[in-house]
């Protein structure tokens, strides 16, 4: 069983910390890796030589550090099958989910390109007699970037293309549940000739997010994961003058009208529910119906949740692939037995499912409760898991109400036929991420990641446009007299 190596100055070299963590693949249950926690030596080794390399990286031409981006995405696309086969073979996701996470990657080494445009700063000639006034945005440090185990390649280029064609240097510390994604696209990286100590990965859990968080050569962070972790790295973060995006837990809604085109749209309701097996913070996780529609909606979506089948990623006819860990599994159990224990009739338990030749696997199949109410724990809480619970508001603004009252506020959608009901719903539901007739309403990489309340910590957003933009540089105001 091999060890993920920590890639530091253009170079991979085996961590040094006596702690480790397993990697496996959820699909066989079995251990295939293992990653050593970094020892704070080792973090604020990577961080000076960051620090060291920036400082020559920011004077490279703007046009130059383009060049690299051109470089890393002909070579990911050339190596997306390898990338998307390491991603299923540790998160558990299906191959066709995983080249998913990879392309949504490439997006942004796509929109990243156009930094010259958006890094243009602005000039004033003749403010007053014989004075003139400009604004430039420059490069900052170094940033951190610390991602979770869900989207291993995309969310770390929700950052890092913006960050270091802006002129930084970055460390990414990917999640230590699926570290062999970015340690192969870190081959890509060194080979499309990015200079040494400018992009660098190291790994561990939180004792190295606390390294970069305490170092003060790191100038900022870029965080995905649960809201209390979220809004632990904010708050330490801040609190050491680092700026920090950090975006975080959801509880999302899907709203399905009785005037849905409910045949053209139920597979893709389904795929927001069970794609990915849940474990996606764009997730649908409450299906809100109105009275009328309640028993056919049901009906269409249990039909298609029953047919899918749990399988090994890597197998064409794979539905749905497990979750990361035993334990998660047991986790999302407890919100099963939760859903019943509090009033709610489960009509597909996926605690029956069995996926018979991979015994050992960590495979949950897809639940539904029905009878859901607002007090009830899966009404509220995050799940991360293929459960679907049914919730039957009296009108669109009922369900409003009730969707605005969740402290969440990342994504929602509506499924109608009616642009009024289209209209009135994204004018009233408080989320940042809107579908209509979309289930996962995931932006486009030259759009940013939005969210709200409990699901973001910070003020500018990951992600393509102007809030990357501004998050990895800085003003400077120059005025001058000629």
């Amino acid at each position: 069983m091999r060890s993920i190596l920590n890639f530091v100055n253009n170079k991979f070299e085996e961590g040094e910390g006596e702690d480790r963590f397993d990697v496996f693949n959820p699909a066989f249950g079995a251990k295939i890796a293992s990653v050593r926690e970094a020892r704070r030596e080792e973090v604020e080794r990577a961080v000076d030589l960051a620090y060291d390399a920036q400082l020559k990286w920011q004077k490279v031409p703007i046009s130059d550090r383009i060049n690299h981006l051109f470089k890393l995405e002909r070579l990911m696309w050339a190596n997306i099958d390898k990338i998307a086969e390491v991603t299923t073979n540790e998160h558990g996701k299906t191959f066709e989910e995983a080249k998913g996470d990879a392309i949504r990657a490439i997006q942004n080494v796509q929109s990243a390109a156009a930094a010259s445009y958006h890094i243009m700063g602005r000039n004033n000639k003749q403010i007053a007699n014989g004075i003139d006034e400009e604004l430039i945005r420059v490069p900052i440090g170094v940033f951190a970037i610390i991602s979770p185990f869900n989207f291993p390649v995309m969310i770390p280029f929700w950052f890092f293309p913006y960050s270091v064609t802006l002129g930084n240097s970055v460390i990414i510390k990917p999640s230590e549940k699926t570290p062999m994604s970015m340690e192969t696209v870190m081959n890509l990286v060194k080979e499309a000739g990015y200079p040494e100590g400018v992009v660098q990965m190291i790994n561990g859990g939180k004792e190295s997010v606390d390294f970069l968080l305490e170092n003060k050569k790191v100038a900022g962070v870029s965080f995905v994961g649960s809201t209390p972790v979220a809004e632990y790295v904010y708050r330490k973060g801040t609190s050491n003058r680092k700026r920090v995006q950090a975006g975080a837990s959801a509880k999302n809604y899907i709203l399905v009208m009785p005037d849905a085109d409910l045949e053209g749209s139920i597979d893709n309701i389904i795929g927001s529910f069970y794609g990915n097996a849940g474990e996606r913070c764009l997730a649908g996780s409450v299906l809100v119906t109105l009275p009328e529609n309640h028993d056919k909606v049901m009906n269409a979506f249990k039909k298609r949740a029953t047919g899918l089948r749990l399988g090994y990623g890597m197998e064409p006819d794979t539905d749905m692939g497990p979750l990361i860990r035993r334990e998660h599994k047991e986790r999302v159990e407890t919100y099963i037995q939760k859903g019943e224990d509090e009033g709610g009739k489960i009509l597909l338990d996926g605690r029956k499912a069995t996926c018979s030749k991979y015994p050992n696997g960590f495979f949950l199949g897809p639940s539904i409760i029905d009878g859901v109410t607002e007090g009830m724990t899966v009404m509220n809480d995050e799940i991360f898991g293929p459960v679907a619970s049914f919730y039957t508001a009296n009108s669109l603004d009922d369900a409003l109400d009730v969707m605005n009252r969740s402290r969440f506020g990342n994504a929602s959608s509506i499924y109608t036929s009616s642009g009024q009901n289209a209209r009135k719903f994204s004018e009233g539901i408080n989320v940042g991420n809107i579908g209509i007739n979309v289930g996962v309403a995931a932006p486009i990489a030259f759009y940013p990641f939005s969210g709200m309340k409990d699901s973001f910590f910070g003020d500018l957003h990951p992600q393509g446009g102007d809030d990357n933009v501004l998050f990895f540089t800085e003003r400077k105001v120059i005025i001058s007299r000629w």
